[in-house]
């Protein structure tokens, strides 16, 4: 499992490193299904949200509670009302790199929902995709694509990460840059990860 299973952040950026007690916070399917839709679509209200994932609007709001006490998002003030409240994601992004956890019996089980939850919320994203009628230049733009014949050391493998993670950077517009007419939000998953010898010699 590589240690970095976030967005890598661009080196410019400050950046908050998950610890224990946050991690637990945020290890919990439906709250990392908001964060999600928080991150991905912009600021929403229990009421919006609910509707979205079918959930009971008190139900939401708690678990809106519990990511603003962790952290990861926080609640627009100037608008909406005392009975309507906006949250949205906080900006800086965040790094949680599974090594640090490697020593806490404690946290076992919030990193296990946590990297479980993700990769669902990845494959969710990959067949929405799939499933959506687009037109032949945006399919033909997009890909899924697996290289599975790489022979790597463990530094290899991070060293290719890393160039990676570059070139998405490269193609990250600042976040005062206008984008294009036709530009829409792309989503860049990455999933490099070793494979155990299975049979053979």
């Amino acid at each position: 499992m590589p240690g970095e299973v976030e967005r890598t952040p661009r080196p410019s950026r400050p950046t908050r490193r998950i610890d224990a007690r946050s991690l637990r916070g945020l290890a919990h399917p439906l709250r990392m299904r908001i964060f999600e839709l928080l991150s991905l679509d912009g600021p929403a209200t229990a009421t919006r949200l609910s509707e979205r994932l079918g959930e009971n609007t008190g139900t939401v709001s708690w678990h809106l509670r519990q990511l603003a006490e962790h952290g990861f998002i926080e609640e627009e003030t100037w608008r909406g009302t005392r009975r309507e409240r906006w949250w949205r994601r906080v900006a800086v992004p965040n790094e949680l790199n599974t090594a640090d956890f490697r020593d806490d019996p404690d946290s076992r089980g919030a990193l296990s929902v946590y990297l479980h939850e993700l990769v669902q919320l990845h494959f969710n994203r990959v067949i929405t995709y799939v499933n959506e009628d687009w037109d032949d230049a945006w399919r033909a733009a997009g890909t899924l694509a697996d290289w599975s014949d790489l022979r790597l050391t463990a530094s290899q493998l991070a060293a290719l990460n890393a160039e990676l993670a570059a070139v998405i950077a490269r193609h990250t517009p600042a976040p005062d840059a206008e984008p294009a007419p036709d530009a829409l939000p792309v989503v860049v998953q990455l999933q490099s990860f070793p494979r155990g010898q299975r049979g053979g010699a």
